[in-house]
């Protein structure tokens, strides 16, 4: 229904028409309208940015939450485990999902809240400008109207002032007593007072019809359009609300496709989750490529114990002499590998069985033996290699390089990964030399594109680099050759042992073999030799590398206890310079000395104290 009607519905009454219209009811009430929808416009539009900060809130929440879950981690704490990974997929998949979020919130900021606030601040502006003409043209009118109200009463009140002129002119004409002059006194009063009245007349009718003609041009010409421009703009606001709406809609429609494909990489990773997997690398980090340990053997304490004639129970077949036949003797093995390092030690003390009472002269005191005293040396030498050596101890050594603290098996997956990675470090070296070499080709073919010799100090310095990353290489691959001999040599060993475990009428010696000798059965243990400790501990295995050095100039290593070293030549590091001017280093095949400290660059390893680089 147009608005119109409210102004055509009236134009039969004039009277009516006019009296309705300039109570202002109606303008009254569409202004009203027009207002709550503005604000109806706007409370919508605080509704989105409630709803988008909502949103801001739940993704920042999600990210959050994705960052406590998905710490940052090194090279090597990077997870393997199937279940891990996919967790950590999970949490990738989240986080593009909360990015969605975003890019929800940020849609609705600018295409549904943004919009809203411009269309309302453009509304607000249109109906102003409708509302102040409207009030304009009623006012124009309610002057008009003034007018001609004025123009009537002039007109009324001077037709009473004519009718009074008339009534004194009559009265005086028809008294015989009144004067000529006085007659015609009242005579042109009254003459004056119809020529006011003629002109009141036409002036009142000029205004009533200025005013009827302003009235039909507000009723049916001004204020229709006012109206008209009101109910379009209206209009207008409920078509951009609906539009908004769709819009509103439309920014979730298009992040489900991609919030799908989060959901189903969700899925996807929960489906990736393999225990058979996840045991296979539980069993590939901890194996530790030691052998099972062999059976623990008997140890007969009852050799030494003499046995009546009439003693029927079984037991260990008697000598002469009541000395325990070393034939019946049970055969061990000599430091065996066990699952989590070298043998343990045995029982601290084990008591005897009690000795039976014998008759005086018959009594023959317990003899230590053989197997006894390579127990306890063997234990020695456990706790020896245990602590590399007192010297090392004093030094504070550092930690160990070559990862020898590591099981068989994980020492060599890690010299090999870390060989792969010096590798890698020296094919970039070697791409870096090829192309400085390049350079210095074109700089020495075109001199004025630069100065071949600005790029010798950097070709330099890549070749240096090199040498140290070869010297670490094949330092790693001694390290991994010497764990894969090991490794080999284990298997060989073992199947030996295992015969010599299970001869039936072999001797240990103590050194761990065996002989058939019987001219050995009356000999006396050998005893240890009082300096086999000595001689152990100050034959110290080689010092650790602590850096490495180049040779600047060569050295001819004349005087008792230097090296001889030739120029550029890389060497280990094991001394530093103690204040007097040596240093002492160790070449690649295993000799040691010492070389001045001014002859070579050095260069300390991260893991000891005071790495630098010096000359």
């Amino acid at each position: 229904m147009s608005w119109l009607k409210i102004s055509n519905s009236l134009s039969l009454d004039l009277f009516l028409f006019s009296a309705f219209f300039l109570d202002q009811d109606q303008f009254d009430n569409l202004d009203k309208h027009s207002q709550w929808g503005i604000d109806f416009l706007e409370r919508y539009a605080k509704f989105v940015k409630e709803r988008l900060e909502i949103e801001q809130a739940y993704a920042k929440q999600l990210r959050s939450l994705v960052k406590k879950y998905c710490p940052k981690r090194s090279k090597d704490d990077e997870p393997r485990f199937t279940s891990c990974l996919s967790f950590y997929s999970i949490l990738n998949e989240l986080n593009d999902y909360a990015g969605q979020r975003e890019v929800v919130a940020e849609e609705m900021g600018h295409k549904v809240y943004g919009e809203l606030m411009r269309y309302s601040q453009d509304l607000k502006g249109e109906r102003k400008l409708h509302l102040q003409e409207g009030r304009k043209t009623q006012q124009y009118l309610d002057q008009c109207w003034k007018h001609m109200d004025n123009s009537k009463k002039k007109f009324e009140r001077e037709c009473k002032e004519a009718e009074k002129s008339q009534l004194i002119y009559e009265r005086l004409d028809n008294d015989i007593n009144a004067t000529k002059s006085e007659v015609e006194k009242a005579k042109s009063q009254l003459y004056l007072r119809q020529h006011l009245v003629e002109e009141s007349k036409n002036e009142y009718a000029a205004q009533l019809q200025n005013f009827n003609s302003e009235q039909w041009k507000h009723f049916n010409v001004a204020i229709p359009q006012i109206f008209k421009n009101l109910q379009d703009m209206d209009e207008r606001r409920t078509v951009k609300l609906g539009e908004m709406y769709r819009s509103f809609a439309e920014v979730e429609r298009r992040v489900i496709p991609i919030i799908s494909k989060c959901l189903e990489g969700m899925v996807t990773a929960a489906k990736n989750v393999d225990e058979r997997r996840d045991s296979g690398v539980v069993v590939e980090s901890f194996k530790s490529g030691f052998e099972p340990p062999g059976d623990f053997p008997f140890e007969d304490f009852s050799q030494n114990i003499q046995r009546t004639g009439s003693d029927g129970t079984i037991g260990t077949p008697k000598t002469e002499g009541g000395k325990p036949d070393p034939k019946h003797a049970v055969a061990r093995t000599k430091n065996k590998l066990w699952l989590f390092g070298k043998k343990p030690k045995l029982p601290p003390s084990i008591p005897p069985p009690s000795l039976p009472s014998f008759p005086s002269g018959h009594f023959q005191p317990p003899k230590f033996s053989t197997e006894r005293i390579a127990n306890h040396l063997s234990e020695m030498r456990n706790a020896k290699s245990k602590i590399p050596s007192f010297r090392a101890v004093k030094r504070g050594a550092p930690t160990l390089e070559d990862l020898s603290h590591l099981p068989p098996e994980q020492r060599r997956k890690k010299l090999q990964q870390r060989i792969d990675e010096l590798n890698k470090e020296l094919q970039k070296e070697m791409d870096q030399r090829d192309a400085l070499n390049k350079m210095k080709d074109v700089y020495e073919k075109n001199p004025q594109m630069g100065d071949p010799g600005s790029l010798q100090p950097k070709i330099s310095e890549t070749i240096c680099n090199m040498e140290k990353l070869r010297s670490e290489i094949h330092k790693n691959e001694s390290w991994l050759a010497e764990v894969e001999g090991k490794h080999g040599s284990r298997g060989e060993r073992r199947p030996s042992a295992d015969v010599n475990h299970h001869a039936p009428h072999g001797r240990e010696s103590p050194e761990g073999s065996y002989t058939d000798d019987h001219s050995q059965e009356h000999r006396s243990p050998p005893q240890p030799d009082p300096h086999e400790f000595d001689d152990e501990f100050d034959d110290d295995d080689p010092l650790p590398a602590i850096g490495h050095c180049k040779a600047l100039y060569s050295f001819d290593g004349s005087n008792e206890g230097t090296l001889v070293m030739n120029e550029n030549e890389v060497l280990y590091v094991i001394e530093i310079d103690k204040g007097d001017g040596w240093t002492r280093v160790r070449k690649q095949g295993g000799e040691e000395g010492y070389v001045p400290t001014s002859y070579v660059e050095i260069t300390l390893e991260k893991n000891s104290k005071g790495a630098v680089t010096y000359i």
